[in-house]
Formats: C-alpha cells, structure tokens, sequence
C-alpha cells in the first residue's frame, strides 16, 4: 500500500496526538492539509501545497493530516470531504478552501491571514 510519506514526502505528516503542539500552539501560522491517500484530489493538490510551503517557509508552517488516520481531528473541525486546506492562526481555524483550487485562489485566499 502507498504510504502517506510516499506521495506527501515535502511536508510534514501530523498525527492526531501531535495536533495540538504541532498545529494549535504553533506560534506560526499553520496550513493543515486534510487529506487521505485514496483521494485523487488530493493528489492533484499536492504539488501545489508543496508550492505554498517552500514560497511561505518560515511565515508559515505547512502540514498533512490523513483523515482516515486522525478522523477525531477531522470531526472536530467539521471536514466534510477532502481536500480541504484550513489556515489556523493562534490555535484558532481563520480560513478554509475544500476541493481542488487553483494556486492562485489559494494564495488570495489565505495571504490575507499571513501578516
């Protein structure tokens, strides 16, 4: 079975039990990437998620989450399908985008919330 490093291997895999430092006491903004490895989208996604990471490194802290993996994480933040991007900033979630998007729309979407 593919592995979720396999196909992710650029940014980080965060597990249920390291949500809460990893992502909510984080002091820089985090990008959650709420994925699942069976998802096409997801997939089609990736390169562009490894984009912002490297254009936003040090700004911003981008991770993955498997919601087969972490399913608690993705209930508690109500994710109906995925992908879905959620930007949280000060341990609270302040944007989210479902479904494939453009870079472009990605990036207007969650700059706003960067400075």
């Amino acid at each position: 079975m593919l592995q979720v490093e396999d196909w992710m291997s650029d940014v980080t895999g965060v597990s249920e039990a390291a949500f809460q430092s990893e992502v909510l006491e984080s002091l820089l903004p985090v990008l959650v990437d709420f994925s699942a490895v069976w998802c096409g989208p997801c997939k089609m996604l990736e390169p562009l998620v490894k984009q912002l990471a490297q254009q936003w490194d040090g700004q911003v802290k981008v991770v993955r989450l498997d919601v087969d993996e972490s399913p608690q994480v993705a209930y508690n933040y109500q994710v109906m399908g995925v992908p879905t991007l959620m930007l949280f900033k000060n341990g609270r979630p302040v944007e989210r985008v479902s479904g494939y998007q453009p870079k472009e729309r990605l990036e207007k979407k969650f700059f706003p919330h960067l400075s």
